[in-house]
């Protein structure tokens, strides 16, 4: 519940604990938020268990973990049935972005001109090709 509190956070709630409620006042403060964390979580799985018991026996496997868009995109993955890891592995992203950028700068065989430091130069006026020219502005497309 608490996996993202470090050390330092949990001892400021502590002492900020101590500061608002005072050293006499806290024990009884800790009991009554722990009972009704306890009767929280009675309640939730009160809740679910009486979901289960409505949903019927075609639903027995069901968990509510599934419901959180993460594990069941993570649970889906790992289906067997699909072949999603076939697919995944068979997909090397950083080959096909480098073929991809290897053929835009190699398209008809030039190298795009660029610049003493290495950018490419927008201000040349176009030549027969048309490259080396900014591309016109449309107010509309944006």
């Amino acid at each position: 519940m608490f996996n993202d509190i470090g050390p330092l956070e949990l001892v400021t709630i502590i002492v900020l604990a101590v500061l608002v409620f005072g050293p006499d006042k806290l024990p009884k403060v800790i009991q009554d938020v722990t009972r009704t964390i306890r009767k929280i979580r009675e309640f939730s799985e009160s809740a679910k268990q009486d979901i289960r018991t409505e949903l019927g026996p075609e639903f027995k496997d069901f968990e509510f973990e599934d419901l959180n868009p993460k594990t069941f995109i993570r649970k889906q993955l790992d289906n067997e049935d699909l072949g999603l890891k076939e697919i995944r592995n068979g997909f090397d992203l950083k080959k096909e972005m480098a073929e991809v950028t290897d053929a835009v700068h190699s398209r008809d065989g030039q190298a795009p001109s660029s610049s003493p430091g290495g950018r490419i130069d927008m201000t040349k006026k176009p030549d027969d090709s048309g490259r080396g020219a900014p591309p016109p502005f449309d107010a509309d497309a944006t």
